[in-house]
């Protein structure tokens, strides 16, 4: 289930935030260099994530994998990292989940062997694509969703043109009005599976799966699980389900302690495989996500207390580049650089070349009031220490829109210095 040994492209001064005098340095390579943040060794802005806090929530996710019983093919749209899915896989996930057809490349590319499209497998090119795969790999493990009896016929037809040795597997999606994908209501959702049965052997109806993180509110995500759940069994009393464990699939990254706790008994009887998708866990973050795992802590305080719960562990580091009013500075951070639905919030500062010992916590009273495409408007008091040169550090909100302004993003140990890096491929 690991990625194959392909060589991941060395780095140089054409990726944001590596050194212009570095030359070209392999990814294996980058940790011996002696970089680090604070003695100004990188060019600002740059993205780093936290080695430790990496590892932390790494733990904290597998711990509470082995608790629950479920299993977990994170979102691997979150970072597109292949270093990444590899710490996950090592940790138990089952499978890497994708929500584009690109992704799904991306991924076979390194080798990944089982992969979840979190959406509908449309279009001549795609669908060609993951048929051409599956002929050609026995191995490879591929499932997606179906909202739709014309897509269930589409799917079925691709798979009887290629020749597939085995049923096509798919999991019918339950949506909710005004959302995003899937169908509106259970009796549409039973259509769709009882048209995946017809197809006889060319499908395979594998599973249900859902996304509740659209909502708000615990009373409507849990309402919505119910409606997942009474699709699944009358699926299975109609027989409906191919051989094997049927999937139940929902968790994003803000509530799959409730997905857990209704699915875990939903198939007296039939194995059943529970599965949540978070992406964001890996790096948590310091607005949304923190949100989030409050909202855990209030509705399961002994989970959300382990181990000290999830870290922030993705930053964006910029310089104060002009202190153009009293109240006011700019820094060298932008829309290019850093997610923007939530304003980041700055977190620690630190003056090269003074006599810090360490970045210390920036003040209340520091708030980011826009963005432009390369710069950062802070809002500061009048007293405040922050002058041209400083070095500050901002908490993301929505790990996704982060990873994907980098190509190169730097992992840090403690003290700021590189210990390594990984690529993205968006």
């Amino acid at each position: 289930m690991t990625r194959s040994p392909r060589a991941e492209a060395a780095i140089d001064l054409r990726e944001k935030g590596v050194p212009a005098g570095a030359g070209t340095v392999a990814l294996a390579d980058v940790g011996a260099q002696g970089w680090n943040v604070l003695r100004e060794d990188l060019p600002l802005p740059v993205a780093v994530i936290s080695q430790s806090a990496l590892c932390h929530n790494s733990r904290w996710m597998r711990d509470f994998l082995a608790r629950s019983g479920a299993r977990i093919a994170p979102h691997g749209k979150t970072t597109m990292a292949p270093a990444l899915f590899d710490l996950q896989l090592e940790d138990g996930a089952w499978a890497v989940t994708v929500g584009t057809p690109h992704q799904v490349q991306v991924a076979r590319s390194f080798g990944y062997q089982r992969l979840v499209l979190a959406n509908q497998l449309v279009g001549r090119a795609a669908i060609d694509y993951v048929m051409s795969e599956l002929a050609r790999d026995d191995g490879f493990e591929f499932y997606c969703l179906v909202d739709s009896v014309a897509n269930v016929a589409a799917l079925a037809t691709a798979a009887r043109r290629h020749g597939l040795n085995r049923p096509f597997t798919v999991l019918v999606e339950m949506g909710f009005a005004g959302g995003r994908t899937g169908c509106r209501t259970v009796a549409q959702a039973l259509d769709v599976a009882r048209a995946v049965k017809a197809e006889g052997s060319a499908l395979a109806l594998v599973g249900v799966e859902g996304f509740e993180g659209l909502f708000k509110e615990t009373a409507r995500v849990e309402a919505f699980l119910d409606e997942i759940v009474a699709v699944a069994q009358t699926a299975a009393a109609e027989g409906l389900f191919g051989d094997g464990p049927v999937i139940l699939s929902a968790g994003g990254s803000a509530f799959y302690d409730l997905v857990v706790t209704r699915f875990r008994d939903a198939l007296p009887g039939r194995e059943t495989l529970l599965l949540i998708r978070s992406g964001c866990y890996i790096t948590h973050d310091s607005i949304l996500y923190t949100q989030a795992f409050e909202a855990l802590r209030d509705r399961d305080p002994a989970l959300a207390a382990t181990d000290g719960g999830l870290q922030p562990a993705l930053t964006v580091w910029a310089y104060v580049q002009s202190r153009p009013e009293a109240e006011k500075a700019i820094l060298c951070l932008g829309k290019r650089d850093i997610s923007y639905d939530d304003l980041p919030v700055p977190t620690v500062w630190y003056r090269p070349g003074s006599d810090m010992t360490a970045p210390m916590a920036v003040a209340d009273g520091h708030v980011v009031t826009g963005l432009n495409d390369q710069h950062c408007h802070l809002k500061v008091p009048a007293s405040s220490p922050l002058q041209v040169g400083d070095m500050v550090a901002f908490g993301i909100s929505h790990p996704c829109l982060t990873f994907d302004k980098w190509r190169v993003i730097h992992l840090v140990d403690d003290d700021l210095g590189v210990v390594g890096s990984i690529r993205t491929y968006f």
